[in-house]
């Protein structure tokens, strides 16, 4: 799954769940009429309809009262590794069929992973009286968890922009990481100079201070370049949620804070060897430190209880729709 981490779709599940079984039961109510359980075309131009309008829809089979499957699948489209397959393999130990399903009611399961492409999916089975010959019959629909989880977040456009992001943003760090290959270089250019150095002078003195800078500079723009790598390109980020963007934000701020900080330490140095020039640069610099990480507790705090506040209300809410 490589857009949508497991725990993600389970924990989008939950909230969710009750809209879930709701678009599952009324897309099988809608569908289900006898045809489906005598024709195998009619069962293709259903799934044609529906992948039109609910591209999360995977397969359509029917079963009889035993759990055996009546002809083969029909999915969504052909690359799916259980289409026109099936007919005659037994179901009877399937999520779907364990459970007590009434006449012409619609049961939707809790999310399993499928056999046939080892992702999480929800099934909905409906048991129909016109079913198989003179037995009962029952009507299955298997979707895709995380598809229906982006169709009802109105997330699936934005995630077939998903890979030219991610091709973007790897542009971007290895842009950085180049920058830190260059500061590097020069920081330990730097420090060559100096070990060979044939005199003490007051630029000599200042030659560490340089190489501290550079390095720190490096230090900085390589872990803006990993946050950015691990944020946007490795890990899944959900960006409906604000503990995500918060965590970027932080990241991003404390790597600048960290660089800030140690900027002005060394200004405060160079003072103290007699540049007393760097000393109200230095302490300037110092207090944009301590801005920095005021305001970024603030943020911390607000935003983490601002998210609070939301899942307590989308939590009343769930009750009160119950």
């Amino acid at each position: 799954m490589s857009t949508m981490s497991y725990i993600s779709v389970i924990e989008r599940y939950h909230e969710y769940e009750n809209s879930i079984n709701e678009i599952m039961t009324s897309i099988l109510s809608g569908i289900a009429e006898e045809p489906l359980f005598q024709n195998k075309e009619t069962r293709c131009k259903a799934m044609q309809a529906l992948g039109k309008r609910y591209p999360f829809v995977e397969l359509l089979y029917i079963l009889d009262d035993q759990g055996i499957q009546h002809g083969d699948s029909v999915a969504i489209t052909s690359s799916h590794p259980a289409a026109y397959h099936g007919d005659g393999k037994s179901r009877r130990h399937r999520p779907y069929f364990q459970q007590e399903i009434p006449d012409c009611q619609v049961r939707v399961t809790d999310p399993y992973l499928s056999t046939s492409n080892r992702k999480l999916c929800v099934t909905a089975i409906m048991k129909c009286a016109c079913g198989c010959g003179d037995q009962d019959g029952y009507l299955v629909l298997d979707a895709d968890l995380m598809a229906i989880i982006e169709f009802l977040m109105g997330d699936a456009q934005r995630r077939k922009f998903q890979p030219l992001f991610k091709w973007t943003y790897s542009l971007i760090v290895i842009g950085l990481f180049a920058v830190v290959a260059a500061l590097l270089f020069s920081a330990f250019h730097e420090l060559f100079q100096l070990f060979n150095a044939s005199e003490v002078n007051h630029e000599t003195k200042l030659k560490p201070f340089s190489v501290i800078i550079f390095l720190t500079l490096a230090l900085a723009i390589f872990d803006l370049g990993k946050t950015t790598l691990e944020e946007e390109v490795l890990m899944h980020k959900d960006i409906f949620r604000h503990s995500s963007t918060r965590r970027t934000i932080t990241r991003f701020v404390a790597a600048i804070l960290i660089a800030v900080s140690i900027e002005s330490l060394l200004l405060m140095f160079k003072s103290a060897l007699g540049d007393g020039e760097a000393l109200l640069s230095a302490v300037w610099m110092m207090l944009a430190a301590v801005g920095l990480l005021i305001g970024l507790g603030l943020y911390v705090y607000l935003g983490a209880k601002a998210e609070a506040l939301l899942k307590r209300g989308n939590g009343a809410g769930d009750r009160a729709r119950i």
